[in-house]
């Protein structure tokens, strides 16, 4: 069991490292974002800093509530009937999922808007290349127009 838990941890940390960083790029993202557009987004990373804060906070609660276990247990702290102990590391086991469930589903919203702003970007890009390719239609309009002014007023001339 103990091995189990400590798999769990790791596991639980490790995901929770991967939310960080994608919260991070997703920050990154929405800062790129145009100014009219960005206000919607930067309500839901706070809500979503917000939500990992509460994760956060979880699992570390979690976290000491095993290890004040473990101590005890090491130390040998008969204080607690056995019984107790095992509802104790129950309830904290069951803490340590329902943390990691949430942990999953923020990081699967985290994962969606990533996606999301990856479609927006690649959206951006194409209209930014339909823009430049109509400037240089535009530049090449007019460098035939001032061509054909010059012929024109040479005509006129003769």
């Amino acid at each position: 069991i103990s091995d189990e838990k400590k798999q769990m941890v790791a596991n639980v940390e490790k995901q929770l490292e991967e939310a960080r960083e994608l919260l991070e790029q997703m920050e990154l993202e929405v800062r790129e974002i145009p100014p009219q557009s960005r206000g919607m987004y930067s309500s839901r990373m706070r809500s979503y800093k917000q939500e990992m804060g509460k994760l956060e906070a979880d699992f570390k609660r979690s976290r000491i509530a095993y290890s004040d276990e473990v101590r005890n247990e090491l130390l040998g702290d008969d204080g607690n009937s056995s019984e107790n102990q095992r509802a104790h590391l129950l309830d904290n086991t069951e803490r340590l999922e329902r943390s990691s469930r949430r942990l999953e589903a923020g990081y699967q919203i985290a994962v969606e808007t990533e996606q999301i702003g990856q479609e927006m970007l690649e959206n951006l890009s194409h209209d930014r290349e339909k823009i430049q390719r109509a400037r240089e239609r535009l530049r090449e309009t007019d460098a035939n127009l001032g061509k054909s002014s010059r012929i024109l007023t040479g005509m006129l001339r003769r």
